[in-house]
């Protein structure tokens, strides 16, 4: 039998949906919109301090190289001290996706199940399938604020669940988890890997609440993942990290064989780790300027949508809302209407949302943001009318 290119399990593109296909069709009429959807920080007008960013590569230790599975000493030294880890329990790797596929493999064997939030980020689905796991969803559930659904959570768990991902903040509804989340989640017994990449965008708090003492003496190992991305604004410079709370017993073998799994791929370049503290103390004044961006637009979508059609839900942290839409029509048909009206936003679909959202991010300019919302609002009060 002939062998088939590429290989049956990698999944293909096979079409565009009905939104991707009306953006590209305006797109080559020469049309425009004002972007809601924006996620790419150095697309926004942020203050970089770009001269001092390019001399943080200057380093002559860059001609420099060991095979260091898990990065070099001094990099993961200073990461580990803001999470309050030793270095030896910090890993660097090239992005969160790659995180998560070194954990799929470290924590689970084909054909076990990865619990996973929803509605959220749609990233893990491929990287699951890659490793030839399953993801059971848990639904996040919206009383005033977004919070885990417990009886959901204990029901989609099985024989073949091999580990909890929770997202905190979660992308894009924003929720936090608490003291007592953390609590009830290390019950499970389960490995959780916490993606805390937003974790430094609160909305409606100066600070996001403290990751609890306890976390270490889990019986069972707490991956937390952060990344350059989010943190220092530069998601083009490929640095990520992971950190691993719990007991020593616990942890020291699941080390061992990530730093196996890490020596296999070696895929974090020298440069990006000798630089790694400078970017991140130099962009400390755009994550602040970012931040109240973020925190900005926020309250000014709730000001301008009150009293309409459109109900923007309470967001905790992050850089995105979703907005609750008439459920007249599809959130996909809601989503093409606005860009007729010359606003881009995603479809609620995008994140496995249940009912009529769209969703829209908060990072762009405060008056192209201002002007985006007003356009939407218009849309849809001329669509109920």
């Amino acid at each position: 039998m002939p062998r088939i290119w590429p290989a049956p399990h990698t999944p293909i593109e096979t079409g565009l949906n009905a939104f991707t296909q009306a953006c590209r069709a305006l797109q080559a009429e020469g049309r425009s919109w004002i972007d809601l959807s924006e996620s790419n920080p150095t697309r926004v007008a942020l203050p970089y301090r770009r001269a001092e960013i390019l001399e943080a590569w200057a380093d002559p230790r860059l001609f420099d190289y060991e095979a260091r599975p898990f990065g070099r000493e001094e990099t993961r030294a200073f990461l580990a001290a803001e999470l309050g880890l030793p270095p030896s329990r910090l890993a660097l790797c090239a992005s969160t996706s790659e995180a998560y596929a070194y954990l799929f493999k470290l924590l689970a064997e084909s054909g076990d199940e990865v619990l996973v939030p929803q509605p959220s980020y749609p990233l893990l689905e491929h990287l699951a399938h890659y490793a030839g796991l399953r993801l059971r969803p848990y639904r996040l559930e919206y009383d005033g604020e977004w919070c885990i659904d417990w009886e959901d959570l204990e029901a989609q768990r099985s024989e073949r669940s091999a580990l909890i991902v929770v997202v905190h903040p979660n992308n894009p509804t924003g929720s936090y988890l608490h003291r007592e989340d953390w609590s009830r989640l290390l019950r499970f017994g389960l490995p959780i890997v916490s993606d805390e990449v937003f974790v430094s965008y609160p909305l409606e708090a100066e600070a996001p609440p403290q990751r609890p003492e306890f976390l270490s003496e889990a019986e069972a190992p707490v991956f937390v993942l952060g990344g350059l991305s989010k943190q220092a604004a530069l998601p083009q410079l490929k640095l990520a990290w992971m950190g691993v709370f719990g007991k020593e017993p616990c942890v020291a073998p699941v080390l061992a064989a990530l730093e196996l799994i890490a020596d296999t791929f070696l895929s974090v370049n020298t440069a990006v780790q000798l630089a790694a503290p400078k970017l991140i103390e130099l962009s400390r004044e755009t994550q602040q300027a970012l931040h109240r961006r973020v925190r900005r637009n926020y309250a000014a979508a709730h000001r301008a949508l009150a009293q309409s059609p459109l109900s923007p839900l309470r967001v905790q942290g992050g850089w995105s809302l979703p907005i609750r839409m008439p459920a007249i029509q599809s959130d996909e048909a809601w989503a093409l209407e606005a860009l007729q009206a010359g606003v881009r936003t995603q479809p609620g679909y995008f994140y496995d949302f249940e009912g009529c959202f769209l969703v829209i991010g908060l990072i762009i300019e405060e008056e192209r943001f201002d002007e985006g919302i007003a356009r939407l609002r218009r849309c849809c009060e001329e669509r109920c009318r």
